[in-house]
């Protein structure tokens, strides 16, 4: 529908993807994780410059985990969904990551050591340097989880916004298909009339000719809208029925309400499916007229005629303008219709929809 906006699902742009987003985050990583572990090393200079071999460590290894744990991502974002798959998923990305979390963690406490003089290439301490790289493994079950929480969290926004546009689009075309219907069908029985009057009198064809072109021009002016006020519908209501009282004479009499606010608006049209129910399935002759009532009360407007069906009268052929209003009230979330169908009075009340 016009009234819905939909909103526009823009493709995700990690900040790691920066390299100076990458640098200052890994950075902030490193300085926090020294305030954690030694925060009175900040309080002297000397205590500064001790600290920088650990600080050092601590942002190369943050900076190798965290690029790892992007590359993962980007691997599986494009092959498993978190929303179809989320435990394969899981599975895969926690065991990919860590797996190269020990491998790329294992290497560089291999090198940093030994660039550090801490052993010789002749006497490797294996187990010491697997020890060791215990410590980023726990940064890495951080990382890891920070990422698989974020990569979740997208998709699933992603899906709810694509669900909703779709949603949106299918309201969209099925409301616009209702009221399509409305179209050829007022046109054909409207020809229908008029070939009829043209044979029995030139004077009221032409009056009806003219009433006809002043509610098609209505007719093609809501096409587009939604929601149409009461007043404007009103007054189509009257032109309508002035232009059957054309057809029918005194067998028709109708009461409409003058209204010029325009506080209450209504699905455009349909009285017009109403009114051409109760004539089409009803009897109006002089001994019974047709006799329409049309009131608004409070937030409802109650459509009344007189039920007298004709001998071809089917509650299936009558309920086909019904349904179409009633879907209509239905796309727009709106209170439905109700519908009374008395001895002698068929009544349908009208949600009005109020615009503040």
């Amino acid at each position: 529908m016009d009234q819905f906006n939909q909103q526009q699902v823009k493709p995700y742009k990690s900040p790691l993807k920066s390299i100076g987003s990458f640098v200052a985050i890994n950075l902030g990583i490193a300085t926090l994780l020294m305030l954690i572990f030694c925060p009175s090393c900040f309080l002297s200079w000397r205590g500064i410059q001790d600290l920088l071999p650990q600080f050092f460590f601590s942002f190369m290894i943050s900076m190798i985990l965290s690029f790892g744990g992007g590359q993962v991502e980007d691997f599986y974002e494009k092959r498993i969904s978190w929303i179809h798959k989320p435990v394969k998923r899981l599975i895969l990305t926690v065991s990919t990551y860590m797996a190269y979390s020990f491998v790329a963690s294992f290497l560089f406490v291999f090198v940093y050591t030994y660039l550090d003089g801490q052993f010789e290439l002749s006497a490797i301490p294996w187990k010491d340097i697997a020890n060791f790289t215990t410590s980023p493994m726990w940064i890495a079950l951080v990382f890891m989880a920070i990422f698989t929480t974020a990569s979740w969290l997208r998709e699933w926004r992603k899906s709810a916004i694509e669900a909703e546009q779709l949603k949106s689009e299918r309201l969209a075309f099925q409301y616009q298909s209702l009221k399509d219907q409305l179209n050829p069908h007022f046109l054909f029985n409207s020809l229908n009339v008029l070939s009829g009057l043209v044979y029995e009198d030139a004077d009221r064809s032409a009056a009806f000719i003219q009433k006809l072109s002043k509610i098609y021009r209505y007719v093609l002016d809501v096409q587009q809208e939604d929601l149409v006020s009461l007043k404007r519908e009103l007054d189509f209501a009257k032109n309508y029925l002035e232009l059957q009282k054309i057809r029918f004479e005194n067998n028709l009499q109708f009461f409409i309400p003058e209204s010029s606010e325009d506080t209450f608006w209504i699905p455009p049209l349909s009285l017009q499916l109403l009114l051409e129910n109760a004539v089409k399935h009803n009897v109006a002759s002089e001994e019974s007229p047709l006799v329409i009532h049309i009131e608004k009360k409070e937030d409802e407007l109650w459509i009344r005629n007189s039920f007298q069906p004709k001998s071809s009268y089917s509650e299936g052929s009558a309920g086909v303008g019904l349904a179409n209003i009633v879907q209509r009230y239905e796309l727009l979330h709106h209170r439905l219709p109700i519908v009374h169908r008395r001895e002698k009075e068929f009544i349908v009340q009208l949600p009005l929809v109020k615009m503040v």
